[in-house]
């Protein structure tokens, strides 16, 4: 493996598109209410992939150092696992990748808020301070949060509500409570991502000493724990177009839940955990596809 395959590996493309599913609900959402900015749109993308490729990195970095992955995970060789990269090198990623992204998302707290809105600015600096930090706390450090169990709530939290209520509220600079309920199914969804990927780890994961909600609740209750999210993730959106109906149109999003539902079926059956590796894919493009589709149907 070349040294740019090996780093585009690190940055794992696959990753980006349930990363911005956030920003795209958001800004469909501000655009039905004849709020859109294109420069607010395209630095809010560069903010959240860089966000994402830093807690790529991290957890690269982080699982690597830490022996987490070895040869008894089932998913695809990491970087530092192979080799190819080494943890300084990976370390220096990290920190270029988070200035790079940092002095972006100053950029478009600017353009969203220019100098009349001093607070606003503050807390979404801070905010943005705040994602780097749990970007790279997931898996690296002593107390990494990851290994306690506490990444879905994180994952929750940045992917769903702060992506989706924050991008919104960059373009709009005011919040409707209902925008909560497409952040909930967004949030909802990633979360789903997570727990199939800890699910298919959860025997190495439980001997390397990584302490997921799945490691402690057990295969059993980690498949019951999946449907619930996945089944609420489709309720939360379906309340938010009844609250909001205008057009049979706003409906369009039940289709991206016909892949989600298809896979609830295929984890319910399965028996090996290496046969989850396929759906994390197909249930983080599901995800992205929601996104779309959710967010055309407020503007068609």
């Amino acid at each position: 493996m070349t040294i740019v395959k090996s780093w585009l590996s690190a940055v794992r493309l696959r990753t980006l598109p349930l990363s911005l599913s956030g920003i795209v609900v958001g800004s469909f959402l501000a655009y039905s209410n004849d709020f859109f900015n294109i420069s607010i749109l395209i630095l809010s993308i560069l903010t959240t992939v860089g966000f994402q490729v830093i807690s790529n990195f991290a957890n690269d970095y982080g699982d690597g150092v830490k022996g987490t992955d070895n040869e008894d995970r089932i998913g695809p060789v990491r970087a530092l696992q192979s080799g190819a990269i080494s943890p300084k090198q990976m370390l220096n990623a990290i920190k270029i990748t988070g200035m790079v992204t940092l002095l972006i998302a100053l950029l478009l707290i600017y353009v969203s808020f220019g100098k009349e809105n001093i607070f606003y600015s503050v807390l979404f600096f801070l905010l943005g301070i705040g994602s780097i930090a749990a970007a790279v706390k997931y898996t690296v450090g002593k107390n990494a949060y990851g290994y306690a169990g506490f990444g879905d709530i994180f994952v929750f939290l940045f992917f769903g509500l702060l992506s989706v209520c924050g991008s919104y509220f960059l373009y709009v600079h005011s919040l409707d409570y209902t925008i909560f309920f497409p952040a909930f199914s967004v949030g909802l969804l990633s979360v789903g991502v997570l727990n199939l990927n800890n699910m298919r780890d959860r025997e190495s994961d439980a001997k390397a000493g990584k302490n997921t909600l799945i490691v402690k609740i057990g295969a059993k209750s980690a498949k019951y724990y999946h449907y619930y999210i996945l089944i609420a993730a489709f309720l939360f959106a379906l309340l938010y177009v009844i609250i909001h109906y205008q057009s049979p149109w706003q409906f369009i999003f039940v289709l991206a839940f016909i892949p989600v539902f298809k896979h609830l079926f295929t984890v319910y059956k399965n028996k090996n955990a290496k046969e989850l590796d396929p759906e994390l894919k197909k249930l983080a493009l599901s995800t992205f596809l929601f996104s779309v589709l959710f967010g055309l149907g407020q503007i068609l």
